[in-house]
């Protein structure tokens, strides 16, 4: 700080500490090295909690060195800010192809479960295209055309099965996470969303007939009626999942 107070051009102090954390991480590294650690044992991880100084200190490090790169934002927070601040910072590091290794660091709400820190990095991954962990869910955020939860509860009810089915899944259906679902709630964008889903369902919405019409693979299929929609449908997605990921399908398919 002080040859930089009397420095011709001084930078600001964000700056100098931005540098100091650089060249302590190299320099760790180096020594790491000299003393006979390989370089393909070393990952460098910086500690930083402002966005902008995390995205600058990575971009300078990555330019740098091509030591492998732990990314995360520390000290991010609690619910949504710490979610909203931690995907944005190494959203724009992992879309320039900086970092290796990822952690999203969440404060736990009172009696809150750590491993939202892991599905939150998952979903990040998956959200960009990097790694695929479970199908994909997309649903409509609802609106006037909607003329209840129905939906909203369907979708849930779907991604929460999904997710909870993933362990079994993982060893009976290959390739299963790759699936998209659509769960949408009126017929304005219902059945374009749902043709662009593996399976989708376009719920009726205000005004409209008290039928669901059920698309696969772009293809209408059936169109579901009665009080046990969702049931219905979610013995279609596994009927789905069945005839197109187990094993028998794939090997044959090869």
């Amino acid at each position: 700080m002080d040859e930089n107070a009397e420095s011709a051009n001084p930078v600001t102090a964000a700056a100098v500490q931005r540098e100091a954390i650089i060249q302590s991480a190299i320099g760790s590294a180096e020594r790491a090295e000299e003393l006979g650690l390989g370089r393909d044992r070393i990952l460098l991880s910086t500690k930083v909690s402002d966005v902008q100084h995390l995205i600058a200190v990575y971009q300078d490090l990555a330019a740098r060195c091509d030591y492998a790169l732990h990314l995360g934002l520390t000290e991010a927070g609690m619910g949504t800010k710490g979610v909203v601040a931690s995907a944005a910072a190494l959203g724009i590091l992992l879309q320039q192809g900086i970092g290796d290794t990822i952690r999203i660091s969440l404060t736990p709400e009172p009696g809150g479960d750590r491993t939202t820190e892991v599905k939150v990095a998952q979903e990040l991954l998956q959200t960009m295209g990097f790694r695929q962990f479970i199908p994909v869910v997309a649903a409509c955020p609802g609106c006037g055309r909607t003329t209840s939860s129905t939906f909203q509860t369907l979708a849930k009810e779907i991604q929460d099965h999904l997710s909870a089915s993933m362990p079994e899944w993982k060893e009976r259906y290959p390739g299963v996470e790759a699936m998209s679902v659509a769960v949408m709630g009126c017929i304005v964008n219902g059945p374009g969303e749902s043709k662009h889903a593996n399976i989708g369902i376009s719920l009726p919405g205000t005004g409209e007939t008290p039928a669901a019409p059920v698309f696969v693979d772009g293809q209408k299929v059936a169109t579901l009626r009665g009080a046990d929609v969702a049931d219905q449908f979610k013995k279609m997605v596994a009927d789905y999942i069945e005839k197109n990921y187990s094993k028998a399908e794939t090997v044959a398919a090869q």
